[in-house]
């Protein structure tokens, strides 16, 4: 039995990192350790379910309800908001944990102030990566390339030298894209088949621990419709959901398939009305419960982000791959490659493109093969329980 220790957890308010900690969190409240999370406000309830304490704090952040256009279009208008939510956040986390320091950090790769918390306390520090993780050879092959040009302007240079000032400030003297990129432990909450380049991640230091997903069934239950033959779910996540077009795209693509039943999440920023005329077989949600219906359903149309695309896995669901942004294009890349899925890029995404790459998916046997051999795999992982034996060989003094 190991002694029960106090684990902090510290993530931003978005759907997409602090899902993928709940069941690890969980696990560890089960096994009797007090677990508190900083996270914002919007996320209080949803942690404290988990029988963690919840630690509020305010980030300067969009949130999960803001238009996803507020995170700009350029590398540094997606990077500079983490850093000044850091500098910002980190005098808050000081006091909401003064005289209460952890035995033990564990983050979320956006999460800059707890690796600093972390060095300040003397305490270990394990990042929980809820998509894909750097390899060898990812500064050269990926980084450099992407950051070539940023670099050169005085906008890049002022946010550099605004990085390595706050870090060297509280006694860091990594170099930011390293302290970003460069966990000293990590645990890898996706499965090991969705990682590029995977034989050259560092085993060391990353442990594929794959899907953490528990029970769900909280978020309520779907249940597939009497005379449904085939049932399509079409959602891109909970951020990049103003896809109006997108989504009547997709009306045409399945809305007159014979036997078909199609669930079509639009997210909070998209009037039903935009669709225009919807057919009695597509039925049409702001959100849904996506892992009820993902295991009902005969094909996923994502936008491949890794939470999403985990849970296809999982389901052993295939999937249409339409990625929007970030790390998404890689994983539709990936799920292709695993032959589950086809990537059909968000210029592309016509109906006739949609509806041809759902026809040669759902009745293909080897695709299928593919799936249930996958879903095994990703079974063998271990998910939350592996995750947690793997922190608390971490504590101090195990």
């Amino acid at each position: 039995m190991t002694t029960p220790a106090h684990i902090a957890m510290f993530s931003i308010a978005a759907h997409g990192h602090v899902n993928p900690s709940l069941e690890v969190i969980r696990e560890l409240v089960a096994r009797g350790h007090r677990v508190t999370y900083a996270i914002p406000p919007a996320f209080a309830e949803k942690v404290a379910a988990t029988g963690a304490e919840p630690r509020p704090w305010h980030s300067t952040l969009p949130g999960p309800d803001d238009d996803p256009s507020a995170w700009g279009t350029t590398l540094l208008d997606n990077v500079e908001p983490f850093l000044d939510d850091a500098i910002q956040a980190l005098p808050q986390l000081l006091a909401a944990y003064d005289g209460d320091e952890p035995d033990l950090v564990l983050h979320d790769i956006t999460a800059y102030p707890a690796r600093v918390l972390a060095h300040r306390w003397g305490v270990p520090a394990i990042s929980l990566s809820p998509n894909l993780v750097a390899w060898e050879g990812y500064e050269q092959e990926v980084a450099e390339p992407m950051w070539a040009e940023p670099k050169k302007t005085e906008r890049g240079r002022a946010y550099y030298a605004r990085f390595h000032a706050w870090l060297e400030e509280n006694g860091i003297t990594e170099h930011p894209d390293r302290f970003v990129a460069r966990p000293a432990r990590s645990l890898v909450l996706i499965p090991r088949a969705l990682q590029p380049h995977a034989d050259r991640v560092d085993e060391r230091v990353y442990t594929f621990v794959g899907a953490c997903q528990g029970d769900r069934s909280a978020e309520g239950d779907w249940r597939r419709p009497v005379g449904a033959e085939k049932v399509a779910l079409v959602s891109l996540g909970s951020a990049f959901t103003k896809r109006p077009e997108f989504y009547r795209a997709c009306v045409r693509a399945f809305g007159d398939l014979p036997g078909w039943h199609t669930v079509l999440q639009i997210g909070r920023h998209v009037d039903p009305a935009e669709l225009g005329e919807v057919p009695d077989g597509v039925e049409v949600r702001s959100w849904v419960p996506q892992l009820a219906v993902l295991r009902r359903a005969d094909l996923f149309v994502t936008h491949a982000g890794a939470g999403g695309s985990q849970e296809g896995l999982a389901t052993a669901t295939p999937m249409v791959a339409v990625p929007q942004a970030v790390d998404q294009f890689g994983n539709a890349d990936m799920l292709q490659a695993l032959g589950v899925a086809r990537h059909v890029p968000a210029g592309e995404a016509t109906a006739e493109n949609l509806r041809a790459a759902a026809l040669a998916l759902v009745d293909d046997p080897e695709v299928a093969r593919r799936l249930k051999e996958i879903q095994a795999e990703m079974a063998r992982e271990g998910g939350a329980r592996r995750a947690a034996d793997l922190i608390e060989a971490e504590l101090p003094g195990r």
